[in-house]
């Protein structure tokens, strides 16, 4: 009797270690799609790639262009642009509390891109140079993107009233009276701008200060002071890199009636670095001194100016100012005095390293994987935008890898998985293509080669079956090991609970069999 009891208590717990198994089994398929991180992958680009340029009160639509690369569907795509604290990071009027557009639900596929489109209008009292300006873009279970883009803008004329002289003389007998040219009732207007900046070539006016004078500024026997303004530069090369030389050519124009003459002109670079062992301007002449020598300029005439400048080698990628102060003389010997300043970019290379790749395994058959790793690692001094590997080949299948933006110092992994189409007659060459963005959004690309055997497809099970731990620990599939191993554990139990009911039931048999034996023996006694 307490034999049969334990026999039912041991398939009680039998069944209970089932259930506990099973339920397990459940939790885990239900968790397993939460354990799996969704791709990332969204960017924003401004539509055309073109620079904006706005004018003081102007109000232009600014269209972006926003791309899913993450293969499905996305939801809540958030475009937002970062105002900033104060007005030097923004140029357009405020006029609402938040720039935020929604543009819903991003598809995979043929329509995986959307345009939004931002009304600004430019402040009144925002200077002629150029912004750098940021958007963030936000997605359910996507990474934030963020991208900076660059807006050119245009200060307000300043209208500029001055007296001009009149001369007051006694007509009787035509002789003069004694009174001289002074400062009379008539009025000369002109137009100032600010410093055009950057490669813009916009006209610039920058008025000449008085120099000695206490009525009027430094005048000219009319009453009026001549001036000299920058109408814009260019370099040469085009673009100014970091730790090379350039020639910089700045034009020049006299907008007065009257000729200036004996003008001197000084360019001062700011001062960049991070200790006193490195601290220098950040241009410095490749020869001679920064003082620009010019003979005279005629009235409503033009001259140009030109310097050798060496630009300094760990300039970050950033517009640089440089001052130009200006002393010349009107024709009465007058010295009149201005200042202006240039917007120069200067660019970074970017400097980067790719890794060794690591391929497992080294051949693959006809509709095989293979897994390839690597490491970019940014030397650079900028940001590599929207990274990007492709793989191609005559023998695999094209594969694609978004990497997203990689910072200055920072290390990217490239993870891809190539299937191999075609057989190849021994190791055959792959070309990775990697593509990346600078700050503009232009696009550079470079390429590493590697080799990948592609062998004919075998069906026969065993090779299979040899194949299987290789493909185990190339993809390391968790959750199906885990569950595997449960229902083993499993069946382990249930053939070894059988096995001790059956050895519980022959020995019960042969109790009872003995029983009998000795009940028919005392029978037989008696």
């Amino acid at each position: 009797m307490q034999k049969r009891i334990q026999k039912e208590t041991e398939n009680n717990c039998l069944k209970r270690i089932i259930v506990a198994f099973l339920a397990v089994i459940m939790m885990t398929t239900m968790l397993y799609p939460q354990m799996v991180q969704a791709a990332t992958g969204i960017t924003i680009e401004s539509k055309d790639n073109k620079v904006l340029t706005y004018k003081a009160g102007e109000k232009k639509t600014w269209t972006f262009t926003v791309t899913n690369h993450s293969g499905k569907s996305i939801n809540n795509v958030t475009v937002t642009p970062d105002l900033g604290d104060d007005n030097d990071v923004w140029p357009f009027k405020t006029e609402m509390q938040s720039y935020q557009q929604n543009i819903g639900t991003l598809e995979s596929g043929e329509s995986k891109s959307k345009e939004v489109k931002f009304d600004f209008t430019q402040r009144e009292d925002v200077q002629t140079s150029r912004y750098t300006l940021k958007f963030k873009v936000t997605a359910d279970g996507q990474e934030e993107a963020e991208k900076q883009f660059y807006v050119n803008t245009t200060a307000k004329p300043v209208q500029k009233d001055t007296q001009d002289n009149k001369d007051n003389k006694d007509t009787d007998d035509g002789k003069d009276t004694g009174k001289g040219n002074g400062a009379g009732s008539g009025s000369d207007t002109s137009y100032q701008t600010p410093d055009a900046g950057g490669y813009s070539n916009g006209e610039a006016a920058y008025s000449g200060g008085a120099g000695g004078s206490t009525d009027g500024g430094a005048a000219s026997g009319n009453g009026s002071v001549p001036r000299v303004i920058v109408t814009g530069f260019t370099t040469d090369p085009a673009e100014v890199r970091a730790g090379s030389n350039f020639k910089l050519t700045i034009h020049l124009k006299n907008t007065s009636k009257m000729k200036v003459s004996n003008m001197l002109f000084d360019l001062s670079a700011p001062t960049e670095g991070s200790d006193e062992q490195t601290t220098s301007p950040a241009f410095l002449p490749s020869s001679g001194a920064s003082s620009i020598y010019l003979d005279s300029i005629a009235p409503n005439g033009t001259a140009d100016i030109s310097i050798e400048l060496n630009a300094k080698s760990d300039l970050l990628q950033k517009p640089y100012s440089m001052e130009l102060s200006m002393k010349y003389e009107d024709p009465n010997a007058t010295q009149v005095e201005g200042s202006s300043s240039i917007s120069i970019p200067v660019k970074q290379d970017a400097r980067f390293e790719i890794s060794d790749f690591e391929i497992s395994p080294q051949s693959v058959a006809v509709g095989e994987e293979a897994n390839v790793m690597c490491s970019l690692y940014n030397l650079g001094r900028i940001k590599l935008y929207n990274v990007k590997a492709t793989f191609e080949g005559k023998n695999i299948k094209k594969s694609e890898v978004f990497i997203g933006n990689i910072e200055s110092g920072a290390t990217g992994s490239i993870d891809a998985m190539l299937e191999g189409k075609k057989i190849s007659d021994g190791p055959a060459k792959v070309t990775m293509t990697l593509s990346y963005e600078d700050e503009s959004g232009n696009i550079s690309t470079t390429t590493k080669d590697l080799n990948l055997e592609v062998t004919e497809k075998v069906d026969d099970d065993e090779a299979a079956a040899s194949d299987m731990p290789e493909e185990t620990q190339k993809s390391f599939p968790v959750i199906p090991v885990v569950i595997a191993a449960v229902v083993i554990a499993v069946v382990a139990a249930v053939v070894i609970l059988k096995k001790r009911k059956k050895k519980q039931l022959a020995e019960i048999e042969e109790e009872e069999l003995l029983d009998e034996l000795e009940r028919s023996s005392e029978d037989e006694h008696q």
